[in-house]
């Protein structure tokens, strides 16, 4: 999420209660994940495993829980507990903006699309020309869509990511990340009856030209999908994978977080990927193998009962 104007770095650490380390002088211009930062960003970090990274990163400005050496024209923000600090920052730069009709008033449609009954569009949305919107689909704050786009009935774009901290010590142990970032639907795009696309914790979550989704189909938050997919339904993608132009996911697939499905794969039906896949090659199975592979396992498992009976008359 970029911010709609820089912000002194001096004013976001008193704004959080933290001691600033390093450049004084910066200016924030955005905050973001770690992995999607840019310079100008704020990000945060709460694992020492992971110290490095963040600090390496192109994040200009770091929350940290622990006072470490300041990497040369960055600045450190530390205190206590970096995670409520975000969401506080979030808060203040994204608030939640309650709805008042329908259709808000900062929306832009565009020339020529379509909006059936019962669709709610919120606040500074964004929809191109020649859409097609039916009833009871629910567009939240910021979302973007572009040209030729058809949303079948029920579908939601915008919720909040799937993110929590864990807090063991209390009753009620989960704290929720707030979510800033977007949904971008690009142009040409079909999303079935009954998807559920969720926006990115401070990045966006895309969906490429000409991308054509099935009904009853799961985006996790920051998800990537290239251009000229096929999604059948009941799949489900966690957050912030990255599926590549042309790839084809059947119905029931599952697929694990912070993975890349490369362009021009095909998974089969009910397979679970939870790794990185290899474009061009067609897989099957959970955890998925290429599918020639697999299907030879399949069959010599038949077998056993076969093979265990042979073994038996021979003793």
């Amino acid at each position: 999420m970029k911010f709609e104007a820089p912000v002194a770095v001096t004013e976001i650490a008193a704004y959080i209660g933290a001691e600033l380390v390093g450049n004084s002088q910066l200016m924030a211009t955005g905050i973001n994940e770690i992995h999607k930062v840019t310079p100008g960003d704020i990000s945060f970090v709460d694992f020492e495993k992971y110290y490095n990274a963040s600090l390496q990163s192109a994040a200009t400005i770091i929350i940290i829980n622990k006072k470490v050496d300041c990497p040369e024209g960055k600045a450190i923000l530390v205190l206590d507990d970096p995670f409520s600090a975000y969401v506080k920052l979030v808060k203040r730069f994204r608030p939640f903006e309650p709805a008042t009709k329908a259709i808000s008033d900062s929306a832009v449609i565009g020339e020529g699309t379509v909006i059936q009954p019962n669709v709610f569009i919120g606040n500074h949305v964004r929809i191109g020309r020649n859409c097609l919107i039916h009833p009871n689909v629910t567009i939240y704050d910021y979302c973007e869509i572009g040209d030729n786009v058809i949303i079948h009935a029920g579908t939601v774009l915008g919720s909040d990511a799937f993110y929590f901290k864990k807090r063991a010590e209390r009753e009620v142990m989960y704290d929720k990340l707030e979510s800033c970032g977007r949904v971008i639907i690009e142009s040409d795009v079909e999303l079935g009856a009954g998807c559920t696309i969720d926006k990115g914790v401070s990045g966006d979550t895309i969906i490429g030209r000409g991308t054509k989704l099935d009904n009853m189909i799961h985006i996790g938050h920051g998800t990537v999908i290239g251009r000229n997919c096929l999604i059948a339904a009941q799949a489900g993608i966690a957050g912030k994978a990255k599926i590549e132009d042309n790839v084809i996911l059947w119905g029931q697939v599952g697929v694990n977080k912070d993975l890349t499905i490369g362009k021009g794969a095909v998974v089969l039906a009910q397979s679970g990927v939870p790794a990185s896949l290899e474009g061009g090659k067609t897989y099957f199975g959970s955890p998925v193998e290429e599918a020639r592979t697999k299907k030879k396992e399949l069959a010599w498992i038949k077998r056993i009962p076969e093979m265990w009976e042979k073994l038996k008359e021979t003793r």
